[in-house]
């Protein structure tokens, strides 16, 4: 029998264990093989499918294949994020998740899948901050005087949606929550007429996309207070959070992220999730992410499985509270 010296012996045990994690090694370089599909749950022409886009090209370059974007509108984006949870779990079908995905299995009588359980997820890709608006004809100044104002007049005062469910629509009903106010809420089919009716004071309050916003506010054409999310945003530092005008535990922020099959092996996890943000951080895409209202974040797939705890967990009091249901129930 041959004998090994020590130095055979140890070199021996290095290709052994090389040779045991040759399987996800060889997974990991051989991905992807083919197009790669990217589901967005949404219609075309939407925020989902605008990050979308600027992605997909960036990582077509990175990866030597084909990102193909693939709109799945349906449900509040459950048919889209259904479909990826019960594709092939070998990297190949990518879901762009947003803020609903979260909220969806509280406000819809029937969820088919599990936001937790059936994804693996990859890295949020950018947070949106979202605004709030009242007409210029508002005696509130302050976020402080609007509250003073409600309570003034409890019953009588409304803020608007874009729809039921909606980050928008969920930002006024967490206020309502934590000023403890007594507000109407209208809700649009769209963020256009909402704010038609909003502008000549026909309701009293919004929250709404910052990117939407912004530059009517700008214009004059309404009145900002404040900002939903924890920290103040560079395109419009003058405006305080929530928080620093005197509403502690209010942050808000519509989300945007990479998410892929429960199942899909950690190597391809890990390879989607280091190309995204290598994509996310681009310069030219990052730039084009924040003329879209966009907060970079790129995170590690743990800190998104602890945000989307989070997420669920401050939202299903939330709508339950409120009697929230989509297709019919108070709203």
């Amino acid at each position: 029998m041959h004998k090994f010296t020590r130095r055979q012996a140890i070199r021996l045990a290095a290709a052994s264990a090389l040779a045991a994690g040759s399987p996800a090694i060889v997974r990991a370089q051989a991905w992807p093989s083919r197009v790669v599909r990217l589901i967005v749950p949404f219609a075309a022409g939407g925020a989902n499918e605008a990050f979308a886009r600027n992605l997909a090209t960036k990582l077509s370059e990175i990866w030597g294949q084909q990102v193909i974007i693939e709109n799945k509108p349906g449900a509040g984006g459950n048919l889209g994020a259904e479909l990826v949870a019960r594709a092939e779990p070998d990297g190949h079908t990518l879901l762009i998740a947003s803020f609903p995905h979260a909220v969806n299995r509280f406000l819809y009588p029937s969820v088919t899948y599990d936001i937790v359980a059936d994804f693996a997820p990859v890295t949020v890709i950018g947070v949106t901050p979202n605004l709030m608006v009242v007409p210029n004809s508002s005696p509130a100044k302050t976020v402080a005087e609007f509250i003073a104002h409600a309570k003034a007049n409890p019953g009588k005062m409304t803020f608007a949606s874009s729809g039921a469910g909606t980050s928008i629509h969920l930002s006024g009903e967490l206020f309502k929550r934590v000023a403890g106010l007594d507000l109407t809420h209208v809700p649009y089919r769209g963020g256009a007429p909402a704010l038609a009716d909003l502008i000549p004071g026909r309701v009293d309050l919004m929250f709404n996309v910052m990117s939407s916003v912004l530059p009517q506010v700008q214009g004059g054409q309404m009145r900002a207070l404040a900002v939903t999310t924890g920290q103040r945003v560079a395109a419009a530092r003058e405006y305080p959070t929530m928080i620093e005008a005197g509403v502690p535990g209010f942050e808000v922020t519509g989300w945007f992220g990479f998410m892929l099959p429960a199942k899909t092996p950690p190597e391809i996890v890990r390879k989607v999730h280091a190309d995204s943000v290598a994509a996310i951080r681009d310069p030219a895409v990052q730039g084009r992410l924040e003329n879209l209202g966009v907060i970079v974040t790129g995170s590690s797939p743990e800190e998104f499985a602890k945000f989307l705890q989070d997420e669920t967990g401050k939202w299903g009091p939330v709508i339950k509270e409120a009697g929230i249901k989509v297709g019919g129930g108070p709203q």
